[in-house]
């Protein structure tokens, strides 16, 4: 009789480096005082260096020290730091061959950006980074909220395109889009949320919300799609959470389609027929995040070959100094020339129909049925 034994061996650092590198930036209480240390010492030594040599030992060398220790030290040793540093340059600094006015310069700009470091040093406590690990899980969330709107394989006969465009070029958008293909793949659901504010005002809000909303996407049937995301954010309690949101569910097989609608623009289908666009007013309902218990209505239809479904946000028809009526002619204008012209891109027609230009958050989705 043979038995599979799998052992889990740890293996210590076979060479010095190895051992030094494991032992100084392993995280945790025993790096921060090896960083502290080194910091103290530096700090020591610099102090020392002014002393022996005043006026030709410059004072701005300080600086790089008092950058790093605000990245890297937690805010208590970060505090010792800069005190033992506030207490040397105030013995150090008088002896300087400077006016009084310019030691009173040199004093106030030191203790200007430790005070500066210490309030970055308490914000990136609250998130519990140092360094600039803060900023690399920003950018991994960021990464995370673009790889859900990425559309999904689909099948012959089916075209889609679909864009994301923060406002001002900024890392983070108040809109943002979840798609994924449900039903054993059979069906097509994408949601297209605005929360409110954005940019960086809305990042933390989207971030949130678009892992929810992915969990909910084939979880639920396509008409208690809204109802969830609506109790999941009254739950929040945010103070500005709500949001308007469109869900689209469609059926690849037979084109049958429903759209939900909370508070968003209203979705639009173009007719291969007639050759023209037009607005889904019916299954409207309230915006997310209000009140709790509101069911929200569908609409549905069937896409036939040469039809297309398109959503969007309300930075591609709101502006300033026009009305959303005109916004909404002017962005269906652009999707009809875009269709008519074979190989032209709706999403690039529709984003570049908008008078808002970057100064607000954009977000469209089409899809066409070939």
């Amino acid at each position: 009789m043979a038995t599979d034994v799998s052992v889990l061996a740890r293996r210590r650092p076979s060479t010095l480096a190895r051992r030094f590198r494991a032992y100084t930036l392993a995280p945790g209480v025993r790096r921060d005082r090896i960083a502290f240390g080194v910091a103290l010492v530096v700090a020591v030594a610099f102090i020392l260096a002014i002393l022996s040599w005043p006026g030709r030992f410059p004072t701005v060398a300080m600086t790089p020290l008092i950058l790093l220790s605000g990245l890297y030290l937690p805010i208590r040793r970060l505090v010792a730091l800069y005190a033992v540093i506030t207490v040397g340059l105030c013995v150090a600094v008088p002896r300087l061959p400077f006016t009084t006015a310019t030691r009173v310069v040199v004093m106030s700009a030191v203790i200007a950006l430790m005070v500066m470091m210490v309030i970055v040093a308490s914000s990136r406590t609250r998130v519990g980074a140092t360094g600039f690990h803060g900023e690399n899980l920003f950018v991994e969330l960021r990464d995370r909220i673009a790889q859900s709107a990425r559309l999904p394989g689909l099948p012959q006969g089916w075209t889609a395109e679909s864009a994301v465009l923060s406002a001002n070029g900024e890392g983070f958008s108040g809109d943002f889009m979840v798609a994924d293909r449900t039903h054993g793949g059979r069906h097509l659901e994408v949601t297209l949320v605005d929360v409110s504010g954005k940019g960086r005002e809305a990042g933390t809000r989207s971030l949130l919300l678009s892992g929810a909303l992915g969990a909910l996407l084939g979880a639920l049937p396509p008409s208690a799609f809204l109802d969830a995301a609506n109790s999941y954010l009254v739950r929040q309690g945010w103070e500005e959470g709500f949001a308007t949101a469109v869900h689209v569910d469609i059926n690849l097989d037979t084109g049958a389609y429903s759209v939900g609608n909370a508070g968003h623009p209203a979705a639009v289908r173009y007719s291969a027929g007639a050759g023209t666009w037009s607005l889904l007013e019916a299954g409207r309902g309230p915006v997310l995040g209000i009140m709790n218990g509101v069911h929200f209505p569908r609409a549905s239809g069937v896409l036939a070959m040469g039809d297309a479904l398109m959503i969007y946000s309300d930075g591609i028809i709101e502006s300033r100094g026009h009305d959303l009526t005109e916004g909404t002619d002017r962005m269906l204008g652009a999707a009809s020339d875009a269709m008519v012209r074979h190989g032209a891109s709706l999403t690039e027609a529709v984003l570049g129909s908008a008078r808002s230009g970057e100064s607000d958050d954009r977000a469209v989705f089409v899809i066409v049925r070939r």
